[in-house]
């Protein structure tokens, strides 16, 4: 797919986006483009709303250049990260800050009316709190299984019955009037780090690793979510591992490396070692619980327990060995590590550095960095108002609203599939 010249609204408003106040001649030396054509620009971006004069510049002769910036309470977007036990939903200005939000217990299993209702209330809830907002003017929604990115709709999801190919999209627009995205969370994830991430954003290539109940990965090429033809890409969770060729995944297939490497394995794995006598600190807290997670395999390794300190370098092995094959292939700057597992502790994290290091090409190795996330769950909700932002600042889609003033009211906007951001 081509994609629009720069040299029009979106190349300005962009710098601008980017930038803590930049001027006209900067904008005319970082674009390239001529004074007449960016003064042109500036004058139609600040006359639709988005763009303001804050302050000017130190002169370096003649009259100080104005500082121009993102007029932030011009809109506002919704998000939402709907995880398997949990949810979070936001409100956000036009620049991302995020101005109010609502995290709580949920279970996608619960089904889509059931979870996309109580999305409705809190997004008008929210609202309802905010006085005098701005309109809304988008959604962005992550969810925890493959998701068709072209018409928002989930695909087969393990994890998520009830919501194979539901209208995710068409339910929202059609109670907020607005246009929606939705996303896999690993790629909302990385969109998230990407954005408030300083190290993501110079890194422009880079990888994000979620170790959660399952794993998957979200791919960022030039500063831009790598999707994939059908949105799949990424799914490394399902890819096939040796020492996994006996066990069978909640997708169905054998040998899958979250069957032996996920948050759910590790439970598993964790609560026959306690009931077999293999770990008397796992047995102790299964007796004392009732059940044993991922989170406790961590507690019993930080206590010094053996069989569990074991299960987490194998699990990290594992997955040490899938990523670097990645690494090789793709040659990432940075690989951002997150998800429950990797923030329970350290053991995991250790182990899939020294196996990324290990089995990788040196080339690909000499300037990487493997670091955890920054923002933890909090990059989740981030990047879900960024999915929607970016959609609606895309080349096409913004010179389709940006004459009205406002996308409001245009849910329409999301079906535009000759200016899908990247």
């Amino acid at each position: 797919m081509s994609m629009p010249p720069r040299d029009g609204l979106v190349g300005v408003l962009d710098a601008i986006r980017a930038g803590e106040g930049v001027t006209q001649p900067r904008l005319v030396q970082r674009l390239g483009l001529g004074r007449t054509v960016v003064a042109q620009r500036v004058a139609q971006l600040e006359a639709a709303g988005l763009v303001v004069q804050d302050g000017v510049a130190p002169s370096s002769g003649g009259r100080a250049p104005r500082l121009l910036r993102l007029r932030a309470d011009a809109g506002l977007v919704a998000g939402a990260d709907i995880g398997a036990t949990g949810m979070a939903v936001g409100l956000a200005d036009a620049s991302g800050r995020v101005l109010a939000q609502a995290h709580e217990a949920a279970n996608v299993a619960d089904g889509p009316d059931a979870v996309l209702g109580r999305v409705e209330e809190l997004v008008a809830q929210l609202l309802d709190g905010l006085a005098g907002a701005p309109p809304l003017w988008g959604i962005g929604v992550g969810v925890p299984g493959p998701v068709e990115y072209a018409t928002s709709r989930p695909v087969a999801p393990p994890i998520m019955p009830g919501w194979d190919g539901y209208p995710i999209r068409e339910r929202l627009s059609g109670r907020f009037a607005v246009p929606v995205w939705v996303d896999n969370d690993v790629n909302v994830l990385a969109l998230g780090e990407l954005r408030t991430n300083p190290a993501a954003a110079e890194a422009g290539d880079l990888l994000y690793l979620k170790i959660g109940t399952g794993i998957g990965a979200g791919l960022v090429s030039g500063g831009r979510v790598h999707r994939g033809v059908n949105g799949c890409a990424g799914d490394i969770g399902h890819v096939a591992v040796a020492e996994a060729d006996s066990v069978i995944c909640r997708c169905g297939n054998v040998g899958c490396l979250e069957a032996v490497a996920g948050g759910a394995a590790l439970a598993r794995d964790g609560r026959r070692l306690a009931e077999s006598g293999g770990s008397p600190v796992m047995a102790d807290i299964l007796a004392a619980t009732g059940e044993l997670t991922a989170a406790d395999v961590t507690t019993a390794a930080e206590r010094g327990d053996p069989a569990a300190r074991a299960m987490l370098g194998r699990a990290g092995r594992l997955v040490g060995g899938t990523l670097a094959t990645l690494v090789s292939f793709y040659n990432p700057g940075l690989v951002v590590l997150g998800g429950g597992v990797v923030h329970a502790g350290d053991h995991v994290l250790a182990a899939i550095r020294e196996s990324v290091y290990r089995r990788s090409l040196p080339l690909a190795t000499r300037t990487l960095r493997i670091e955890r996330s920054v923002m933890g769950e909090a990059a989740g909700l981030a990047g879900a108002v960024h999915l929607a932002l970016d959609a609606l600042f895309a080349p096409g889609r913004l010179a389709r609203w940006l004459p009205v003033g406002s996308p409001a009211g245009r849910p329409e906007l999301a079906a535009d599939t000759e200016s899908l951001p990247a």
